[in-house]
């Protein structure tokens, strides 16, 4: 009978119960109307499409995980916060930049089948400052907190408006510079404040290969994205400091203090 028992409420506990995998479980977290649960191999969604989620143990080389990365190793490398001090990241410490790309797919949706656009809404970019309407996805809420960040980056000193007007842009359907793989923009998932204050690593790097960091973004306009799921590309090795994208994983884990020593 108690064997009985043991067995109905296996069955009847939800798949992620005896994994406990912090990572995926806030995964589950940052998209609610997407994802349903997780096995010891696969990623469940709400619609049943069940996704490969790469090996638990395993990590792979930079590289090759930039270029086709599983689920798992999205969280290869720890998100950290702005409220510690900005400092130059270690060599491909990039948090962030690693994604799987049929994950994003799945998501959002393909740009090049004409997927993404019936999902972007206006969003008012600091109408006290005249910033014009930038489009954003309204998957996962990603518009409404992009809303969000613009009322609370409307109210900034005045000093800090010129780092935000003009953005350069957010919905764009196209690949990342230089790869096959499609930017985050290209889901409208993600926006570029204004390119004058900006710093790419691309347009920095030396002759002989190597990078020096840079940033002029203040840290209080960082805070306001990173507050409503925002990463930043300024934590970045390979810097894009102007880039801002919906991340919310990532930074629930980073509040967590993951990874705990």
């Amino acid at each position: 009978m108690k064997l009985a028992f043991l067995t109905l409420l296996m069955i009847a506990l939800p798949e992620t119960a005896a994994l406990a995998d912090p990572k995926l479980d806030a995964l589950l977290a940052a998209y609610p109307d997407r994802l349903a649960s997780y096995t010891d191999d696969e990623l469940v969604w709400k619609d049943g499409t069940r996704m490969p989620l790469g090996s638990a143990g395993a990590r792979h080389p930079f590289a090759e995980m930039l270029e086709r990365g599983s689920i798992r190793e999205q969280f290869a490398i720890p998100y950290p916060l702005a409220t510690a001090p900005f400092r130059p990241p270690a060599t491909d410490e990039d948090p962030g930049r690693i994604r799987n790309e049929a994950f994003f797919l799945k998501m959002y949706g393909d740009c090049r089948r004409g997927e993404v656009t019936a999902k972007l809404r206006s969003v008012a970019w600091l109408p006290r400052h005249g910033g014009g309407t930038v489009r954003a996805t309204t998957v996962n809420g990603v518009a409404d907190q992009l809303e969000k960040v613009s009322r609370e980056l409307d109210a900034l000193p005045q000093d800090m408006i010129r780092y935000l007007i003009p953005t350069s842009g957010i919905y764009n359907c196209r690949p990342i510079a230089g790869t096959n793989r499609l930017s985050v923009h290209a889901f409208g998932a993600a926006i570029d404040i204004n390119a004058g204050f900006g710093d790419y690593w691309q347009w920095t790097k030396r002759p002989e290969g190597a990078l020096v960091w840079r940033n002029r973004i203040p840290r209080e306009i960082v805070e306001i994205f990173e507050r409503h799921g925002f990463i930043w590309g300024g934590r970045w090795y390979h810097f894009d400091s102007l880039h801002f994208e919906y991340r919310p994983e990532l930074i629930a884990l980073a509040k967590r203090g993951w990874p705990r020593e």
